[in-house]
């Protein structure tokens, strides 16, 4: 096992890493920026070095001051987190050759799975199922139209290099197609550094339903079941739950079965997410495969008792697998719901501040993950991402009633700080989430209705 591990990464989740690390009895080196220099990890892990200033580019994302930090401190493995250098094969690729253990997948299968392109061929060989559309990147709008013509609208365009919910459109109306494809170029460009798209058929009333997924060295790979994604703002996920509400128990282990196989196939090592899309005729489809662990993975973990970052870190150190697939028995229901200081009467911009009040809620069965505390600047150069709150109940109902109270009892406040708390509970207490008959037009059909209504009173 591992003696020291740097965590490059921040915010909840570089707590989150380091909350595991120290459990084990590993070190942990935190680096920061100097936005971060008072951060919750950085009070918490047994090290920390300085990066840069705040920009990404000049701290979370400047592999050389990140290579350094682990020479400087002894550092023997790097866990990546979620977003940033997490799913760049580069940085991998530099881990290893500074004798860095990298906690995730090879680098060639990451670079296989990171290009969508190149996942959606080498998924639909191993025998899953892949929604019509481009074979490859896209080389020009025109190619776009004629592959849209043969697929059938509506499409959706997507970044190669994409993620996160970034760098996508649907597109409904060939004349749009233009238009939309430059525009999504351009972001992805932008985000990515990788213009490079391709193209899917989109399915209206659909659900996203992903499967967790833990490999090892040893050929050794379980499922850990699934979770219901589909409440979603502009592609990014906003609650999860698992199990996912109304899904028939040989479509469940269907789907499951499905994501065990691809990874297999790649010669997959550590933990990842296969996300499908289910349609309204309960077939689904492979979108993409993140290669790291989810912001959602909590609900996971609550209900199958299993931890994954332990379980990442096992399987980097080349050990097997500690569970089997006939011991992964999933109990009762936990959602979770993000917690961002964004202004949903504003369209949810970010709502950067000093945090003067940061109370997070209590009570049994419900988990908070966070790196806030009051006295804590929300600044303006990363994600808005406050808490992870997350509530179990042995069935959905009760879960969700307890999730609600939860977030009933935040207490968030300072100065121009807003955050989507009365937000999420209007989400919950909708009667189409209530009756787990949501899609990922959920969060629209919200939206349009609260107009509507603004307007008979208007």
């Amino acid at each position: 096992m591992f003696t020291t591990v740097l965590i490059a990464n921040r915010g909840e989740i570089a707590l989150r890493i380091a909350r595991t690390c120290r459990e084990m009895g590993i070190r942990t080196v935190a680096v920061h920026s100097t936005a971060d220099r008072d951060s919750a990890v950085v009070r918490f892990a047994d090290r920390a070095v300085h990066l840069g200033p705040p920009a990404a580019k000049l701290s979370y994302l400047h592999i050389p001051s990140i290579v350094e930090a682990a020479r400087l401190t002894g550092a023997d493995a790097v866990h990546p987190g979620y977003g940033f250098l997490s799913e760049d094969p580069d940085f991998a690729e530099i881990c290893q050759a500074n004798g860095l253990t990298f906690i995730g997948p090879p680098p060639r299968v990451m670079e296989q799975l990171g290009d969508k392109a190149v996942a959606r061929r080498l998924m639909g060989e191993a025998g899953l199922p892949v929604l019509p559309g481009s074979t490859g990147a896209l080389r020009s709008p025109a190619e776009a139209r004629e592959t849209a013509a043969r697929t059938g609208y509506p499409v959706i365009l997507k970044a190669v290099a994409g993620g996160g919910g970034r760098g996508m459109a649907v597109v409904r109306d060939p004349a749009d197609m233009a238009g939309s494809y430059q525009e999504t170029r351009a972001h992805a460009r932008a985000v990515f550094g990788d213009e490079r798209l391709y193209l899917e058929r989109y399915v209206d009333g659909a659900r996203h339903i992903e499967v967790q997924v833990l490999c090892d060295t040893h050929g050794n790979a379980v499922h850990l079941a699934e979770r219901d994604c589909s409440v979603q703002r502009r592609h990014q996920k906003l609650v999860e739950e698992s199990p996912a509400p109304n899904l028939p128990d040989p479509l469940r282990r269907e789907i499951c079965a499905a994501a065990v196989r691809g990874a297999l196939a790649v010669g997959y090592v550590g933990a990842a997410t296969f996300e499908f899309v289910l349609a309204p005729d309960h077939r689904f489809y492979l979108m993409e495969v993140n290669c790291r662990l989810q912001v959602e993975h909590p609900v996971t973990e609550m209900v199958t008792g299993i931890d994954l970052v332990r379980e990442q870190l096992t399987v980097a150190a080349g050990l097997p697998l500690t569970i089997r697939q006939d011991a992964v028995r999933p109990r009762g229901c936990a959602v979770e719901a993000r917690v961002n200081a964004e202004d949903p009467e504003r369209g949810f911009l970010p709502t950067p501040g000093l945090l003067t009040e940061f109370v997070p809620p209590g009570g049994p069965f419900v988990r908070v993950d966070t790196h806030a505390y009051p006295g804590w600047p929300v600044g303006p150069d990363y994600d808005s991402l406050l808490a992870k709150t997350v509530a179990w109940a042995p069935d959905r109902d009760q879960a969700i009633a307890r999730l609600d109270r939860a977030l009933y009892e935040f207490r968030i406040d300072g100065p121009a700080v807003r955050t989507t708390t009365g937000y999420l509970r209007r989400v919950l207490a909708d009667p189409r989430f209530r009756a787990g008959r949501h899609t990922t037009a959920l969060v629209a059909e919200m939206a349009a209705e609260e107009a509507t209504a603004q307007a008979a009173v208007h």
